[in-house]
């Protein structure tokens, strides 16, 4: 095959499917898709409204908001498994301790900023950049599969952990998920995960080229309207599968079923990403994403009359699939418009903009259910929220096409990407 990128023995495809399986013993899979399960549990255990278990959520994603941009520098300047691996063992053994917990909220609370601090390392941004640094022209399906990896953890964790607390109780539950990422995640960073040989770290460099070209990004006109349209959609999706399971069982479905559904996001998740991921080495990414977002504001409104298995099945589907593909799309986009070298930095303040608004949206939502006792009315605001999203797209700029390598560090220099104008979407230069 004359694409070295496509063989079955390029390393790049270990490394990618490596991080695919890690990922799904973290944060994004574990904690997400767990938490509405284990909100019913920990209610009627210590008594605590919706509101306030989901304020230990807000917690963890406004810490792991605060914290991404440092842990994105960290990746970029020592590289993944320097970073990854230490936190894989805070995340464990934090996740583990809630099987420990009392009726103290600061506990509660506690735990949960700790598990934010370290949770993105666990997730996909921890993964990216050595994913990206094996590829050019098929980047978009080696991210696909790296993302696939936690959206395979969705189909399982909320259909396994409703299965577990079953059995074995809520506490039982927390130390055998906290045990996943020692188990699963731990030995394939340590002995898969690796950037391409010539990429490496910056350890060596000096930082101020690197900051200059972070500066640049952070000014630019494409960094702004991807992170304004990240939040918006986070506030949306994220929040809502925090409350999905609670969500429709208040409306007489079945807890199996309502983890079946819960379950179904991570299902369709798998098949957005990989096809968009497919779609993005061939089409204009802003355009791809905008059509994503019109599909989440279908599956929120959709959700806001649910009241059978079938339409929370067929809302979750929707929103599943349109999460799954602008995952992403987040990184694709960064490499393409400011290159590799920041793109740990830059991607983890996207995390920023992406924790704050889940952390809001599931706030948010407990408060208007412990308010009004119904999730409605928000849920529609929540679908023109992201639907404004989705027209946010048709202001990015397009690529321009490379005169280097995506591996020169002052690579926002040469894609001026606040300089650049819209064009038609089908004349896109890709590199």
């Amino acid at each position: 095959m004359s694409d070295p990128e496509l063989r079955i023995g390029f390393p790049g495809w270990r490394v990618a499917l490596a991080a695919s399986l890690a990922s799904m013993a973290g944060f994004g899979s574990i904690l997400i898709y767990s938490f509405g399960i284990f909100l019913k549990p920990l209610s009627v255990e210590f008594g605590w409204t919706r509101e306030t278990i989901s304020t230990a959520f807000a917690c963890a994603s406004f810490t792991l908001g605060i914290c991404s941009p440092g842990l994105g520098w960290l990746l970029d300047r020592y590289g993944p498994r320097r970073i990854v691996i230490p936190c894989i063992v805070t995340f464990g053994l934090a996740f583990g301790s809630l099987s420990l917990l009392t009726n103290n909220r600061f506990q509660l609370f506690g735990t949960f900023i700790l598990i934010g601090v370290v949770g993105n390392a666990t997730a996909q941004m921890g993964y990216a950049r050595a994913v990206s640094s094996w590829f050019r022209d098929h980047r978009g399906l080696a991210l696909a599969l790296l993302m696939a990896g936690s959206a395979g953890g969705t189909i399982l964790v909320p259909v396994v952990t409703q299965k577990l607390i079953g059995v074995y109780g809520w506490r039982a539950t927390y130390a055998i998920l906290g045990a996943v990422p020692f188990v699963v995640a731990l030995p394939l960073v340590a002995n898969f995960l690796r950037e391409r040989p010539g990429v490496g770290s910056g350890k060596n460099e000096s930082d101020e080229p690197r900051r200059r070209a972070i500066a640049r990004a952070i000014r630019s006109r494409a960094f702004w309207l991807l992170a304004a349209t990240l939040f918006l959609a986070a506030m949306s999706t994220t929040g809502i599968i925090t409350h999905l399971s609670a969500l429709l069982t208040d409306r007489g479905i079945s807890r199996g079923g309502a983890a079946l559904a819960v379950g179904v996001v991570g299902g369709t998740s798998v098949l957005g990403r990989i096809l968009t991921g497919w779609i993005l080495d061939r089409r204009f990414g802003p355009r791809v994403n905008m059509l994503l977002l019109f599909t989440t504001a279908a599956g929120l409104l959709l959700l806001c009359g649910a009241k059978s298995v079938t339409t929370g099945i067929a809302a979750a589907a929707l929103i599943g699939f349109s999460m799954g593909g602008e995952a992403d799309v987040t990184p694709y986009l960064l490499s393409r418009y400011f290159g590799l070298p920041c793109l740990g930095t830059l991607y983890g303040f996207m995390w920023t903009a992406y924790a704050i608004a889940a952390a809001l949206g599931s706030v948010l939502l407990g408060r208007a259910f412990d308010s009004t006792g119904s999730y409605a009315a928000l849920l529609l605001r929540l679908a023109f929220f992201t639907f404004v999203a989705g027209l946010l797209m048709l202001g990015m700029p397009r690529y321009l096409k490379a005169t280097g390598s995506d591996d020169e560090l002052d690579c926002s220099a040469r894609n001026p990407a606040n300089h650049l104008t819209v064009g038609n979407a089908d004349s896109v230069i890709q590199t």
